[in-house]
């Protein structure tokens, strides 16, 4: 699905990713797992072509999109739920959710069924002004939002941070779902090692912008994530 060669990308002369290299299989997780500001989010905003510069390769089933434009990696399949969420407030739950369709290859904005299949809430309040949701409302609808663009592979950024418990575990059963029931293959970003350990396939520890150690879920062992996600 996803092969990343000698990736480095930059914010300005800031020079943030080494030489990442990562391989993405068809319909798995992979969880991109440690500390705080050692590139995580910037390895998915490089993916998207958020950042200033990048040198290496970015082969997304066979095409080399390095040098796309954001909006063209959006349209090849590649969708991004940022930390944060970033829905506009001032839209509904549905225009909220419409915006993700013009990221569709054919560009039509529709409601696909699989939102109003995994997110009940949002089915019933289509017209609820999206700032006035919960916090890990707002998340749900940042995935809908994505899920309209009928992604190939899906990137998320701790999507359970800052949510209410009630609702992690609700967040944590779409990404599963997602994933076993609907094939969809996802990149997850996470803090939480017993999810990533319960939803991934495999695993990529990173440290000081490179990947230290990488594997199957199985080998995401104690001693490793004391040494790298330890504070």
């Amino acid at each position: 699905m996803l092969s990343i060669k000698d990736l480095n990308s930059f914010y300005g002369r800031s020079h943030v990713l080494h030489g990442v290299s990562l391989d993405v299989a068809p319909g798995e997780v992979t969880s991109i797992l440690g500390r705080n500001g050692v590139g995580k989010t910037t390895l998915l905003k490089t993916l998207m072509g958020l950042t200033d510069r990048v040198t290496g390769s970015i082969v997304l089933q066979g095409k080399d999109i390095a040098s796309s434009e954001p909006h063209l990696r959006a349209r090849s399949g590649v969708a991004y739920v940022p930390q944060g969420r970033e829905i506009i407030p001032d839209f509904t739950v549905r225009e909220n959710i419409l915006m993700g369709g013009f990221a569709r290859q054919d560009g039509k904005p529709e409601i696909p069924e699989i939102v109003t299949e995994l997110f009940p809430y949002l089915r019933d309040n289509m017209d609820r002004s999206g700032g006035l949701l919960s916090g890990g409302q707002q998340q749900q609808l940042a995935i809908a939002r994505a899920l309209a663009a009928h992604p190939k592979l899906l990137l998320l950024d701790e999507p359970n941070e800052g949510i209410q418990p009630s609702i992690v575990e609700e967040i944590e059963q779409v990404i599963f779902k997602l994933n076993r029931d609907f094939g969809l293959t996802v990149i997850l970003v996470e803090q939480n090692v017993r999810f990533a350990r319960e939803v991934s396939h495999r695993f990529a520890m990173m440290e000081k912008g490179r990947i230290v150690a990488e594997g199957e879920t199985s080998e995401l062992t104690d001693d490793l994530v004391r040494k790298h996600m330890t504070v």
